[in-house]
């Protein structure tokens, strides 16, 4: 708290001393020019400077611009010069209403500045709770299948009376450890938004093994993807690269699972590696429906759904991608490819260090 007031602090004085700066500059310009464009003139160039600076200060300085302004105009060019003393009745005249023009002015500007702030703010929470309700739906939905059949299986498997086969105590204990793993998801997409939105995300840097990598993500979904064919290809010479592993095996296991969410079955997925020297660059397709044309502008905004989607997620999977991947200081584009089908291309800046075996 001292901090931030003290940084007001700081800002209001640097306020006031480009105001006046600002007014003094303006006036000297036209000091020169004054007797071909007329000291009248010079008012309204002075009165549009106090405009300006109230668009961008605060409502001290611009008073202390408008005022500071009036007197310049006074001194300097309003005749006899370099005294406050106006001989002329409308002279006099001019400078009162100048003075209240130049308060007014400046006073009704950062008004109606902070007035738009207000409408920018209430604009905003209205957006924010739209979104927010959104997601408080999609959580809805998401925790009320897996919760109702975590209940309906171990409370079948509690259950005394009943003599459950072999079989079946497995069926319905792997429900459970089903339904608790896309809990579990839900959990981390949660938890990582909020890291994203916070911008507390600290990379953990390493030497990491691509295909280890790309492996323990395949090996994560190996459930989702059983119906799916996974085609990796990793270049002989690819070399240990320098991310944050954790983050990174998110990012392709994100798109993986959106792939099998949107996919049919019998989808062929590839994933394939390169490293060009700069960058680590992944390229994840397949052969499914892929996007539809208008969705591919909002594919990673968050709590973005495409139409017709599955009921079920929350529209953060792909969302948590981007953000993940602009930490690595890297980009991420999607397309559908010709023939069919989504297309991922991740460009990570990275270095790179070869295994002793391949670089003796």
């Amino acid at each position: 708290m001292r901090m931030q007031a003290l940084q007001t602090i700081v800002n209001d004085k640097k306020q006031y001393w480009i105001s006046i700066v600002a007014v003094i500059l303006v006036a000297a310009a036209c000091r020169p020019l004054a007797d071909w464009i007329g000291y009248r003139t010079v008012s309204l160039i002075l009165l549009l400077t106090v405009s300006v600076l109230a668009m961008r200060m605060s409502i001290g300085p611009v008073l202390t611009a408008a005022v500071l302004s009036a007197f310049i105009w006074d001194f300097f060019f309003i005749p006899p010069h370099f005294t406050f003393i106006v001989d002329n009745a409308e002279d006099a005249l001019m400078l009162v209403m100048y003075f209240i023009i130049a308060l007014l002015n400046g006073v009704l500007t950062h008004e109606i500045k902070n007035f738009e702030k207000i409408a920018r703010q209430k604009e905003d929470k209205e957006t924010t709770l739209q979104l927010y309700n959104t997601l408080f739906n999609s959580i809805s939905h998401e925790l009320r299948t897996p919760v109702a059949t975590i209940w309906a299986a171990s409370d079948n498997l509690l259950n005394d009376k009943q003599a459950w086969r072999e079989d079946d105590r497995r069926k319905m204990t792997e429900e459970i450890h089903f339904a608790a793993e896309r809990l579990n998801r839900l959990i981390d997409n949660l938890l990582n938004m909020s890291r994203l939105e916070s911008g507390h995300i600290v990379l953990r840097w390493k030497w990491c093994d691509v295909g280890e990598l790309l492996n323990s993500a395949i090996h994560r979904l190996k459930e989702d993807l059983q119906s799916r064919r996974i085609i990796l290809t990793l270049p002989e010479q690819l070399p240990l690269v320098r991310l944050d592993f954790n983050l990174m095996e998110q990012v392709v296991f994100n798109i993986l699972h959106n792939a099998a969410m949107y996919t049919p079955d019998g989808t062929t997925i590839h994933i394939e590696a390169e490293y060009d020297g700069a960058y680590l660059i992944l390229h994840i397709y397949d052969n499914g429906p892929g996007f539809e044309e208008d969705d591919l502008d909002h594919v990673f905004d968050k709590f973005f759904r495409a139409k017709g989607s599955k009921p079920g997620g929350t529209g953060l999977g792909l969302s948590i991608v981007r953000g993940f991947v602009e930490a690595h200081h890297g980009v991420v584009q999607v397309g559908n490819r010709p023939n069919g089908g989504a297309d991922f291309v991740l460009k990570i800046p990275t270095g790179h260090l070869y295994p002793p075996t391949q670089s003796e």
